[in-house]
């Protein structure tokens, strides 16, 4: 069990795995409770032209990636509001243009050797900069949550009486989508534009067949993120497998292990109720 620890590159690939595991883990919870779930997967995918340029130009993944965000972002506003078009087609529409122009870009004569790292990560290797910002990221995810904690649960459980709160669920969505961008285009460089949407979904999928509440569902997503990721990474070492792709099928055997639990809590929460009556 210690052995890979003696490697450089798995104790910088643990810290990174970690780092965005958290982060990932607690910013999933929403993402599922908001059923922002495909939304998660057409920004990761919508970046995939940004991360090809920055590839070919040489600069820092995150320079091409945050204006496709951008470009993704409008783009899927603006389609939304034509006549006759529905919320889920704009935005497939504009998943696979941006998707399909990012593939064009990759398979250009110019294109260098590496580019399928885009696609599939390279948690094995994280340089400085990749576990800073991937620090920063949980610092931010920290600090966000927590001063939105309010809006967001009550915008989550009762959408309808938000307005009646005060809260402009428009704002809240747009505030917790800015966030899942921001971490995307973070995460992204380790796992890849293919594999990224796991750590978000996966976990939070998770920790809502193990609780029914918010706050042990974010401990859960988190805990089981950081321990499927070790878990694949260890997979990688020994096997030889792909690092993101390894963690990725470990957040899935979490998944389908938490199945069976569901229907337990179910079948306990209808339960509840009848028992307390009969006390009372």
């Amino acid at each position: 069990m210690l052995e890979p620890l003696q490697e450089e590159f798995m104790r910088r690939a643990i810290a990174e795995i970690v780092l965005l595991g958290l982060a990932g883990g607690a910013i999933g919870c929403w993402v599922v409770l908001y059923e922002f779930s495909y939304a998660a997967e057409s920004l990761a995918h919508s970046i995939f032209p940004g991360l090809v340029v920055a590839s070919l130009a040489g600069i820092p993944l995150l320079v091409g990636a945050a204006p496709a965000v951008l470009v993704a972002a409008v783009a899927i506003a603006l389609v939304g509001r034509i006549p006759g078009v529905g919320r889920e087609v704009g935005v497939a529409v504009v998943v696979t243009t941006m998707f399909g122009l990012g593939v064009l870009l990759a398979l250009s004569p110019e294109a260098p050797p590496g580019i399928r790292e885009l696609l599939f990560g390279d948690i094995l290797g994280p340089g400085d900069t990749d576990l800073i910002a991937a620090a920063a990221l949980v610092a931010v995810t920290a600090v966000v949550l927590r001063l939105l904690h309010a809006r967001l649960l009550a915008t989550g459980f009762d959408r309808a009486s938000a307005p009646a709160l005060g809260l402009s669920p428009a704002l809240v969505d747009a505030a917790l989508l800015i966030l899942l961008a921001t971490a995307i285009v973070v995460a992204v460089q380790g796992l890849g534009n293919l594999l990224v949407v796991a750590v978000f979904v996966g976990p939070a999928a998770t920790a809502r067949n193990l609780s029914r509440r918010i706050g042990p569902m974010i401990a859960i997503a988190a805990a089981t993120a950081v321990i499927a990721g070790v878990a694949g990474l260890y997979v990688s070492y020994y096997a030889g497998t792909a690092g993101g792709a390894s963690v990725a099928l470990a957040i899935l055997a979490a998944y389908l292990l938490s199945l069976p639990v569901r229907p337990l809590l179910a079948r306990r929460a209808a339960r509840r109720p009848a028992v307390e009556a009969t006390i009372g």
